[in-house]
């Protein structure tokens, strides 16, 4: 297929659809690009702005997935070094509260294996005294301790068109507020027109089975949507901190963000037909949360800033949303081929393994 060029389009300015079409350009192709609104102005803007490996993954057997996250996570810290920057995150460890220091060593020990040479720091265990000392603000009732390990911080929305300014000068063309309305499987698509492509790539993420379904395409695969959202908090933090949520087995993030302090995230199931929007319940188990950790009081006046993603997982069927596998696949309907799921993490090897699904099907393969 190397030295064919075809015409694909990409639908969605997301890092997917970024990744996917900066790969199909080195290959050679013709590639535009179609975005309803800006690129990266959805659910690529609206991370926790960690590029990791995904260590809860661990405990649901994702061994293979955690190993491509980290590995990924060495790339982007390589090719993008003035937008991203390792991140040292504190995991306190509470007598009572979820998982024990035992399963949690178990888990940063394979963490650190499976990074192997692209690991960017060994985890370390820190006693009580030590993590009071380096973080003071930490509530010390029943504090065991806790353990320091890395990964990687990021500007999503500006590493992400920072990925869409190398797309461009490979070649592809993109166009902003240009929506595509409807697709069908010969490669034509609505788009301001009538248009016709040799394949067609559907990277709407979260809307990218209402398209297929208001085009008329059955899918064999379907969408998990998990609403994750984010509270900008008007306080600085030295250092990262990934805290256990009592009662549950899910955890949040108390990160450094711009002078200031990041908090997420949520997982709550939601159509599209409801507004992407931090709600009140979700403002005040976020900061439970913090609190739970931390002495300092704080409250809805402390909030600066409230944000939301849609994620559009893979659904696998699982009840708990936390659960939800964040593994893709690509589906094909002739010419329009689409992706559902997906990391922000992994977009540059899921963009190849676009390219490559992309190029078997413009040949008949």
């Amino acid at each position: 297929m190397r030295g064919v060029r075809r015409h694909v389009a990409i639908v969605g300015g997301g890092i997917n659809g970024v990744m996917s079409a900066w790969a199909l350009a080195r290959a050679g192709h013709e590639v535009e690009l179609f975005e309803r609104d800006h690129l990266m102005g959805a659910t690529s803007c609206a991370s926790t702005k960690l590029i990791h490996g995904g260590l809860r993954y661990l405990e649901g057997g994702s061994f293979g997935l955690v190993r491509e996250c980290l590995r990924e996570r060495g790339w982007w810290l390589a090719r993008a070094p003035h937008l991203t920057h390792p991140i040292g995150l504190i995991l306190p460890v509470y007598r009572g509260v979820s998982r024990s220091r035992l399963v949690l060593r178990s888990g940063l020990w394979l963490y650190d294996l499976l990074a192997g040479r692209s690991n960017i720091g060994r985890h370390a265990w820190l006693s009580r005294e030590q993590l009071a000392a380096r973080a003071p603000a930490l509530r010390t009732e029943a504090l065991l301790g806790g353990f320091r390990f890395f990964d990687v911080q990021m500007d999503d929305r500006r590493l992400g068109l920072w990925a869409a300014e190398q797309a461009r000068a490979a070649g592809v063309v993109t166009h902003e507020q240009c929506a595509v309305s409807g697709l069908a499987a010969d490669g034509t698509f609505q788009a301001g027109g009538r248009r016709r492509a040799d394949l067609v790539v559907n990277a709407a993420g979260p809307w990218c089975q209402s398209l297929l379904r208001d085009s008329g395409l059955p899918s064999r695969h379907a969408l998990d949507l998990v609403r994750g959202s984010h509270l900008v908090l008007d306080r600085p933090v030295k250092d990262g901190f990934v805290l256990q949520v009592p009662g549950e087995r899910r955890i949040c993030f108390v990160l450094p963000w711009q002078g200031h302090t990041l908090l997420g995230t949520t997982e709550v199931r939601q159509g599209l037909d409801e507004p992407i929007a931090c709600s009140p319940e979700e403002e005040r188990y976020l900061l439970d949360v913090y609190a739970s950790a931390f002495r300092e009081p704080i409250g809805a006046s402390d909030v600066l800033e409230r944000f939301a993603g849609l994620r559009p997982l893979l659904d696998s069927g699982s009840v708990n949303p936390g659960r939800t596998t964040r593994e893709y696949t690509l589906e094909l309907h002739e010419r329009v081929l689409t992706i559902f799921g997906g990391k922000w993490t992994t977009a540059r090897v899921l963009g190849e393994a676009v390219r490559r699904r992309a190029e078997r099907a413009m040949t008949g393969g």
